[in-house]
């Protein structure tokens, strides 16, 4: 959420920035909401203070036996008690109208994020490893012989309808090996924290994040008013929600494996063969909480992690970053690492790390105690896919496929195996 102060010193530079993104000026509305807020306050506090006034002569009137003067100021009092009542509720009700519409804007772009209206204008930064050269006509994951025996579309769609699957047998314990090497990275190498969190989130987590109230279409709701988590982003991020942290915690780092759910809602028709875009899926999602000064070089830092990722995997990679018109709602500036699909003959996205500043903070209202001991300041937060599990899947299969329909699987993932190096072409592990 943007800072109501910074808006009014300077709302030139909050339309410039949105401008950058492809949306309308925003700031005289804001402005005049404020400025009507503002003045309802002021009006409040000027007949609280008047009645207070008039409340304090009441008993002189009484002691000096000017009743009529007495009477009429009880009836003073109590016109201004009823105005205070009406102008508190107005603010009240113009307060909650500038949270909603500051909550509706989206996040200010770095000066060095690129400028442009979608991927196309995406700027790519560096890409490591070359696509393999295949003597035989490479497939995508869902048309491997070996992995069609464990990717069973069929069963989904009857059970859940369509951009589901169920995973099976060999496949099934690849997919499983991926996310818990993901994990042991992490912890292990990269010092990330552990965390096992709730799927199921009430609205101000939610908020909290960006994904309301303008998102809302995106995620699913239960009927008892909880949100299936998009993604560990949302929980992980607000374990610090209302709290004043010491700047000695930080940066504090965590790493979860979850299940995740989105509707999809503006991908119809996208990707609808094979799991590349499903409703439900799992992530190894990467969180930081830091200090101001820290979070460029931690955004750097998220961003080597995952990559590390796909060079133990041995998977090509390109890293790019995102435009101003690609770039999500709370980021103030993505990296995007696209994984090489040779089926598709495409990089495709498999983690987007992003660094949000304090938007998302000031949402949450999450500060720390500066070691200086002044006042308390936002933190910054960061979030990052360290990987998306089944589109890593889909790097692995494809990338390993052989022309028999095997697939040679990633030395990294052997231990995670028990030995087995190898998808047969009946699907099963050798």
């Amino acid at each position: 959420m943007h800072d109501i102060r910074a808006i009014r010193d300077n709302p030139d530079a909050l339309d410039a920035a949105l401008a950058r993104r492809g949306e309308p000026p925003a700031a005289d509305d804001i402005l005049a909401l404020d400025a009507r807020r503002r003045e309802v306050i002021h009006a409040a506090e000027t007949a609280k203070a008047e009645a207070n006034k008039a409340a304090s002569q009441i008993a002189r009137m009484i002691a000096e036996e000017e009743f009529d003067q007495a009477e009429f100021l009880k009836s003073v009092v109590k016109q201004k008690k009823a105005d205070i009542a009406k102008l508190q509720n107005e603010a009240k009700e113009l307060d909650r109208q500038l949270t909603e519409r500051l909550m509706e804007l989206p996040n200010t772009p770095l000066a060095d994020v690129p400028d442009g209206a979608d991927e196309d204008d995406n700027v790519e930064l560096h890409r490591h490893g070359t696509p393999r050269d295949f003597d035989f006509a490479a497939r995508e994951h869902y048309d491997i012989a070996g992995v069609k025996p464990g990717m069973d579309f069929e069963t989904a769609a009857k059970l859940s309808g369509s951009r589901f699957v169920v995973l099976k047998g060999a496949v099934a314990r690849i997919h499983r090996a991926l996310a818990q090497f993901m994990l042991d990275v992490h912890v292990d190498d990269n010092g990330l924290q552990e965390t096992w969190t709730p799927v199921l989130v009430v609205d101000e987590m939610m908020r909290g994040t960006g994904q309301l109230p303008k998102f809302g279409e995106d995620s699913y709701q239960t009927r008892e008013g909880w949100w299936l988590v998009p993604t560990a982003e949302v929980t992980l991020t607000n374990t610090v929600a209302g709290d004043t942290l010491e700047a000695a915690d930080l940066p504090r780092r965590m790493v979860a494996h979850t299940q995740c759910f989105r509707s999809e809602a503006g991908s119809a028709g996208r990707d609808t063969a094979g799991m590349l875009r499903q409703h439900q899926f799992e992530k190894v999602e990467m969180v930081s909480i830091t200090h101001p000064d820290a979070s460029e070089a931690e955004h750097a830092r998220m961003t080597r992690q995952a990559e590390d990722i796909l060079e133990r995997l041995g998977l090509p990679y390109r890293t790019v970053v995102l435009c101003t018109g690609d770039m999500g709602f709370g980021a103030t500036r993505t990296h995007d690492i696209e994984v090489w699909l040779p089926g598709q003959g495409l990089y495709r996205e498999i983690s987007s790390v992003s660094v949000c500043g304090d938007f998302q903070a000031r949402r949450m209202n999450a500060r720390f105690k500066p070691e200086d001991g002044g006042k308390p300041q936002f933190v910054h937060t960061l979030n990052g896919s360290g990987l998306a599990v089944g589109r890593c899947l889909i790097a692995v299969l494809e990338n390993g496929q052989q022309a028999d329909g095997s697939v040679d699987l990633p030395a990294a993932l052997h231990p995670y195996l028990r030995g087995k190096t190898r998808l047969t072409a009946r699907g099963t592990l050798a």
